[in-house]
């Protein structure tokens, strides 16, 4: 779910940029970071993202260059002759003390300098007017985070899905290795009965051996990780938005492949358990960027 985009629009007063960032989270947070955005406009300015972007921590920047013409400031003109003709008439009653022939510069320069001279009043930049084209370029910003999205996923699905197919052949080596690991347990089994000297029921052994057995069979987690394998690949491609949905499956997909590594009672099947749950992290880690 990261994305940028940007998009700029000329308006009587100058240029408006726009810029959005994303970036991965499980709902979806819209931080708008101007004041340039009038109040009124900001609720669809939010709705029209959150029904873009769907999901994901998002910040809109807005930033305006004005024109020249727009940026000078204007100047109280009849407010600096006020403050200039009571400062003239501070000089004219300082008698008997020298003053500079450049008193009238000096004089001036400080009635620029005093408050108010310069009119700073703000105006709307964005505006009923100019309100459509603004608008556009929203449109385009989204657009371009759309698209930046669209490669980033390209990678991200053949990424995930390598990762699910890696577990499954992993899981075709915990198969191959079964008939061994019931033989070993079969055969320790065996062996400390042996140094016991103990000489059991056969029949009662084999029953209790059976049950031992079946306490460790691991079939049942290997036709459920399957089953969540399966389900993921058709959750990602069959749903527009699949992302929670598959937060989900992965959280099934380890309580199986745990489970088969606390069953296991196999050294080697253990280390395959190990390989399985790191893919399965690569893969939740990967998720949270899926839509």
């Amino acid at each position: 779910m990261t994305g940028y985009g940007k998009a700029e629009v000329s308006l009587a007063a100058g240029k408006l940029g726009i810029e959005i960032r994303t970036l991965n989270a499980k709902g979806c947070d819209i931080g708008i970071k101007s004041s340039l955005l009038p109040k009124d406009k900001e609720l669809l300015v939010r709705q029209k993202i959150a029904d873009t972007l769907h999901r994901g921590t998002i910040d809109v920047f807005l930033s305006f260059e004005a024109n020249a013409a727009e940026s000078a400031k204007t100047i109280n003109a009849d407010l600096v002759k006020e403050y200039y003709n009571q400062l003239l008439d501070i000089r004219n009653s300082l008698k008997g003390i020298a003053i500079d022939t450049d008193v009238n510069k000096f004089l001036m320069i400080s009635a620029l300098r005093m408050p108010d001279v310069v009119d700073n009043k703000k105006t709307d930049i964005i505006t009923e007017e100019n309100w459509p084209s603004v608008e556009a370029a929203f449109d385009e910003a989204l657009k371009a985070v759309c698209d930046y999205r669209a490669k980033e996923g390209a990678a991200l699905y053949k990424d995930v899905t390598s990762r699910v197919a890696n577990i499954e052949a992993l899981e075709n080596e915990v198969e191959a290795l079964e008939p061994q690991r019931i033989e070993a347990v079969k055969a320790r089994l065996q062996k400390n009965l042996d140094e016991l000297a103990a000489k059991p029921d056969k029949e009662r052994f084999e029953q209790e051996l059976i049950f031992y057995i079946e306490k460790l069979d691991i079939n049942e987690e290997k036709v459920r990780l399957r089953q969540h394998c399966k389900y993921f690949m058709d959750t990602i491609d069959g749903e527009p938005f699949p992302g929670k949905k598959l937060g989900f499956i992965i959280q099934e997909m380890g309580r199986e492949i745990n489970t088969t590594g606390s069953k296991a009672n196999n050294a080697d099947i253990q280390k395959i358990v190990v390989k399985m749950k790191d893919e399965l992290e690569k893969i939740r880690e990967q998720s949270l960027n899926i839509l």
